[in-house]
């Protein structure tokens, strides 16, 4: 993928469908290409716009900001045109594991599977257009982390579907049921080689170094306590985090001035301001001041992009810490008589679960879980203990002497 991905996502109602939007006008105003793709299943993006948009990427201000396009992606749409094809081929499987047909139509009528299709859509324009950034406006938190989980799920579902020795498989079907089972087999296993294939490359593009996700909140403290489970979460998932935006923060008031609106504001700015504080440790978050006017249209949205990037680069990092979004294994170091597994991973307040689960390590932070494989040498070893120090989490684990010779 050549095109630079800003993810923008948020709790919802925080206005990031319009900050995704301005982001986007901004970069073009600089002179770069830029497409905003919405996923959220509100769409809203036209709205922000105040133009009618569709699945095909659409000029939003032909006479004004050239490089500016707008696209809706509609889920709804993939699934009948891409999905029925690969369910099909998961049936054929299935019935050949002996799975009663109706039980087949079940277990492919798969949950995410939309969500799945319309960030593959969201690669297939970054890769297919002259895009030099690509904003996308997700939906809400919660369905953006199953959206940004979905292709490991979906690789970890498709591997234990998907039998490995394919050349058995076939040799049994060859002897059980003759060259037309063969035929199907291999159209089969075919189409979900290419669906694992696109999986890893979903994978790819979500932790490469030119993605990011973009974190909108408004300054209150329920808001703020779920951008922290965010970002421990995203950092889960080894998916880089640029920075934090607080959105509608009230202006600021003189100390001359008086009056009941005038204390009011002044109060409740001094309680967002508390709020951002808070976060600091999270690297600082720009904040955009509460409009009196909604946002609508290309001049609108460059005003809000003013006021939150300045004359600063908007891909550029917006406040975000790199020490909090890795979550790939940092090192494996000798500790005495133990081996210390250590991930690099901004836990913060948030839950901590941990399970061995075979050769690989079950990770739970807040009710989100991922797995991670073992190197070759822990696999041998059994977890002794975790705890948090200054660089993440540190797993502990000892030698199982049954194991450990062979």
């Amino acid at each position: 993928m050549s095109a630079g991905l800003l993810l923008f996502t948020g709790k919802g109602g925080v206005g990031k469908t319009t900050l995704a939007a301005a982001t986007a006008a901004r970069l073009a105003e600089s002179g770069r290409k830029a497409l905003v793709v919405s996923t959220d299943p509100a769409h809203s993006l036209g709205d922000a716009f105040g133009v009618r948009l569709g699945a095909t990427p659409t000029e939003v201000d032909p006479d004004g900001l050239t490089g500016l396009h707008a696209a809706q992606v509609d889920p709804r749409a993939l699934v009948d045109d891409a999905w029925t094809e690969l369910r099909g081929h998961l049936r054929t499987v299935l019935a050949g594991a002996g799975v009663d047909e109706l039980d087949a139509e079940e277990l492919t009528a798969l949950p995410g599977v939309e969500e799945l299709l319309a960030l593959g859509e969201v690669r297939r324009l970054a890769a297919g257009g002259p895009w030099e950034v690509v904003v996308v406006d997700c939906g809400p938190t919660a369905e953006t982390l199953r959206l940004l989980a979905l292709p490991e799920a979906f690789a970890g579902y498709l591997e234990r579907l998907f039998p490995t020795h394919r050349r058995v498989v076939r040799g049994l079907l060859a002897g059980a049921a003759g060259s037309g089972a063969v035929d199907r087999w291999d159209a089969t296993a075919d189409a979900l080689s290419r669906l694992a294939e696109r999986l890893d490359a979903l994978r790819g593009m979500l932790t490469s170094d030119d993605t990011a996700v973009r974190l909108v909140l408004t300054p209150e403290r329920v808001v703020a306590a779920e951008t922290r489970r965010t970002v421990a979460a995203l950092a889960l998932q080894g998916v880089r985090v640029s920075g934090l935006v607080a959105n509608r923060l009230v202006p600021a008031v003189g100390a001359d001035e008086s009056g009941a609106a005038a204390s009011w504001l002044r109060t409740r700015r001094a309680e967002q301001e508390a709020v951002l504080a808070d976060l600091a440790d999270l690297g600082g978050v720009r904040a955009v001041e509460h409009r009196a006017a909604e946002p609508v249209g290309v001049p609108a949205l460059l005003e809000v992009a003013r006021g939150l990037y300045g004359d600063e680069d908007p891909v550029g990092g917006s406040g975000g810490s790199g020490a909090l979004t890795s979550g790939a294994l940092t090192s494996v170091e000798r500790d005495g008589d133990e081996y210390v597994l250590r991930l690099a991973l901004a836990v913060g307040e948030s839950d901590v679960d941990l399970a061995r689960v075979g050769d690989e390590l079950a990770v739970t932070l807040d009710g989100r879980r991922r797995l991670v494989p073992l190197p070759p040498l822990l696999k041998r070893c059994v977890v002794t203990g975790a705890e948090l120090d200054d660089g993440g989490l540190a797993v502990r684990f000892r030698p199982d002497p049954e194991l450990w010779m062979r």
